[in-house]
């Protein structure tokens, strides 16, 4: 079983900045890609940004060049930069990972709350 745990939200005035962090754990052979989904009510979840095992990154379109996401393999950790922040990136952020546990199996955080104020 893996466990993500994920902090670093909160409520944060518009051109703020905040970092989300997202810790795995239990048991699994090593972490493949990691990422950050975020979903508002009424919509559907979508894809902020992805980082793979090699490094190779992507970005929504409406992030890039104000999120960075990066991963800690020593600490099976993977983390949102959020600066220039919009009331449009109000959210329940959610963290996602796959692993290989013998075969590849995905696993979501909890999600946690960011709120943009203007």
């Amino acid at each position: 079983q893996v466990q993500l745990v994920e902090s670093g939200g909160g409520l944060v005035q518009a051109g703020g900045s905040l970092r989300l962090s997202c810790a795995a754990s239990g048991t699994f052979r090593r972490i493949n890609a990691m990422g950050w989904y975020r979903q508002v009510p009424g919509k559907q979840r979508e894809l902020v940004a992805n980082i793979t095992s090699g490094d190779s990154t992507n970005y929504a379109d409406s992030v890039k060049g104000r999120f960075t996401i990066s991963r800690d393999n020593s600490k099976n950790t993977v983390y949102l930069q959020m600066n220039s922040l919009k009331p449009e990136d109000t959210a329940v952020y959610y963290c996602n990972i796959n692993v290989n546990v013998g075969y590849s199996a995905l696993y979501w955080g909890q999600g946690t709350q960011v709120t943009v104020s203007s």
